[in-house]
């Protein structure tokens, strides 16, 4: 009888079975209610790539994208040969623009702020990540004369804003030469303020400035890539404890949240360096203030052979509900030796991603 170590390194041994597998088990996990959660608001790079990043991840924000980024250095290199990565970033993403409509009323309209420093090696990160989503929900005004239902415009508006720090540790490790897996172990506390207001005068920053009350929750996010030459395979399932804050009928619970993608990472090539081409797609449904979202991105980024700097854009749309697109674009530019500012902006007609990101990046 095979023993137990026989059939582990078996099952490591075959890469492909193993990543369909966590694939199949992914798209079992039931839909996703992460009302106010938006996973893809994180990291400047994965934002010029419209969030393509899954299988990219080889930098310090996979302790946010794909925690099996992190061991996936000791295979492929795809980090540049460095030891210690270290980001710090800031971010920014509305919509829409206005939170009125030109008949003055009040319209549905987030708002999510994000701000984080994450230090990652080979096979073991440390993060920090704030994020703010603020929300308006218009609740619309049906008693008419005499008990007839008439549609007499917005009357009051519910406000929802919640604050999120997490603190992550990360490890990845390598089962045999072609799979890595890796997890983010967290402690989530979440400040959740609502309320409704009327709708005269309402705006997004009323909505931050609603009182919150504070709880901590732990929580662990999964990875796994796939490695084979220049090719690779990601999968990243968040909130396997579904963390929620808040009760009744203002709870805000972090439901599962799973993602996967594909990536081309080539050589140089001439007067490029590294050129990667990557697809992602959300494998389940998640419900914001705005609607039901899953989301399916294809980006790319090329760098010079020296590494100076790095062009990446992408596209992205959600396959449900409303198919708008949103467009974006990012620079890295080395200011010195392993130092790099990373810059990036979004827009297209899916205004829920509209916004910039800045980030200062260092490798050593």
């Amino acid at each position: 009888m095979a023993t137990l170590h026989t059939k582990v390194c078996a099952f490591a041994q075959s890469p492909i079975l193993a990543f369909v597998l966590l694939v199949t088990a992914a798209t079992l996990i039931g839909p996703a209610d992460a009302r106010a959660q938006s996973d893809d608001a994180v990291g400047v790079r994965a934002q010029g790539m419209a969030g393509a990043f899954t299988a990219v991840a080889d930098d310090a924000s996979a302790t946010w994208w794909n925690p099996a980024g992190l061991g996936a250095w000791n295979s492929s290199g795809s980090a540049g040969g460095t030891y210690i990565n270290v980001i710090i970033d800031l971010q920014n993403l509305r919509e829409p623009s206005t939170e009125r409509a030109s008949n003055g009323n009040p319209v549905p309209a987030w708002r999510v702020g994000t701000g984080g420093i994450s230090v990652g090696s080979p096979a073991l990160g440390f993060s920090y990540y704030r994020l703010r989503i603020s929300e308006i929900q218009p609740i619309s005004s049906i008693a008419g004369p005499a008990g007839v239902r008439q549609d007499q415009g917005i009357a009051e508006v519910y406000l929802r804003s919640l604050v999120l720090h997490q603190f992550g540790a990360t490890v990845g490790q390598s089962l045999g030469e072609h799979l890595v897996v890796g997890a983010t172990l967290k402690l989530v506390h979440g400040g959740l303020g609502a309320g409704t207001r009327s709708a005269s005068g309402v705006s997004l920053d009323q909505a931050s400035d609603l009182e919150s009350h504070g709880e901590t929750h732990a929580g662990v996010d999964v990875g796994a890539m796939a490695v084979a030459g220049e090719l690779r395979a990601g999968l990243t399932i968040r909130n396997l404890t579904e963390p929620e804050f808040g009760s009744g009928q203002d709870a805000v619970v972090l439901k599962r949240h799973a993602r996967g993608g594909l990536a081309w990472l080539s050589g140089a090539h001439g007067t490029f360096g590294t050129v990667t081409v990557s697809a992602d797609a959300d494998l389940t449904t998640q419900a914001t203030a705005l609607g039901d979202e899953r989301r399916a991105a294809a980006g790319m980024e090329a760098s010079t052979r020296d590494r100076r700097f790095t062009a990446r854009g992408g596209v992205g749309a959600s396959t449900v509900g409303s198919r708008r697109t949103s467009f974006s674009a990012g620079l890295s530019a080395g200011i010195r030796r392993g130092t790099y500012v990373d810059v990036a902006a979004t827009g297209g007609a899916d205004t829920a991603r509209r916004g910039w990101g800045l980030a200062l990046r260092v490798t050593f």
